[in-house]
């Protein structure tokens, strides 16, 4: 995902981190430093509300992920809204069994310190003048998109789904979508989320969530949609699917 800030400012400048989502369905799994590409498909010259195509690509080729990123308005639903989230019906969950549709997480405070910001960029592949303040529009440096996704929520959360599930998960789909960014560095906003849909596919158990981010004035900044894989071969759950 934060191959994307750089071909979304040159597409959109600062709109579309104030009014602009990056939605992205993954098709395969890369490991620790495959080379990548994001793309993005060019909007129409002059457009104030567009949508257009974005993907990545491994280096032979192989699609990583598939989607679409959009700036104000455009009418049409993004890559994750229009995608239904129960293809498969839910049957009797293993994984997941303790995990409820509609369940509402807990309003936390989440910041992004200075020096976190720091610690991120010097590992961030396509580090931008922004997300130090330099040059920033809004007088600050502007949260990496791992901020804006509510990072702080998802490895609360995450950490203790792993826990309590012992298998292997992975991000199955991300959408972020700034409302009236972007969240800045320094600041603390309150954070919430509710699980949106829970199922199984035949090699996976997976749950939807979404979160969102507001100021202490109340408005909403930012918000997520996130999909959440575990395999099943990998849980003791599973027995009948164990190797050896």
């Amino acid at each position: 995902m934060e191959l994307f800030p750089p071909l979304l400012r040159a597409a959109w400048g600062r709109r579309w981190f104030e009014r602009g989502t990056l939605s992205m369905y993954f098709l395969n799994a890369t490991t620790d430093r495959e080379a990548v590409r994001a793309h993005l498909r060019v909007p129409p010259e002059g457009a104030a509300d567009a949508q257009v195509d974005a993907w990545v690509l491994r280096e032979d080729g192989m699609q990583v992920a598939q989607g679409t990123a959009s700036v104000g308005e455009p009418g049409v639903p993004t890559a994750l809204l229009a995608r239904p989230l129960e293809r498969f019906e839910p049957g009797e969950l293993r994984i997941l069994a303790s995990v409820q549709k509609g369940h509402r997480f807990e309003p936390v405070t989440v910041r992004c310190a200075p020096e976190e910001q720091e610690r991120r960029l010097a590992v961030t592949t396509e580090p931008m003048d922004w997300y130090r303040g330099e040059g920033s529009p809004w007088g600050g440096a502007a949260g990496d998109d791992r901020a804006a996704r509510a990072d702080a929520l998802r490895e609360e959360r995450g950490r203790r789904w792993r826990s309590g599930f012992g298998a292997v998960g992975l991000f199955g789909a991300i959408e972020i979508r700034n409302v009236n960014g972007p969240a800045l560095v320094g600041e603390e906003y309150t954070c919430t989320g509710e699980v949106i849909a829970v199922g199984q596919s035949p090699k996976t158990e997976y749950l939807w969530f979404e979160t969102g981010l507001d100021d202490a004035a109340g408005k909403r900044v930012a918000e997520m949609r996130m999909l959440l894989r575990f395999m099943k071969a990998s849980s003791s759950l599973y027995p009948e699917l164990q190797q050896g």
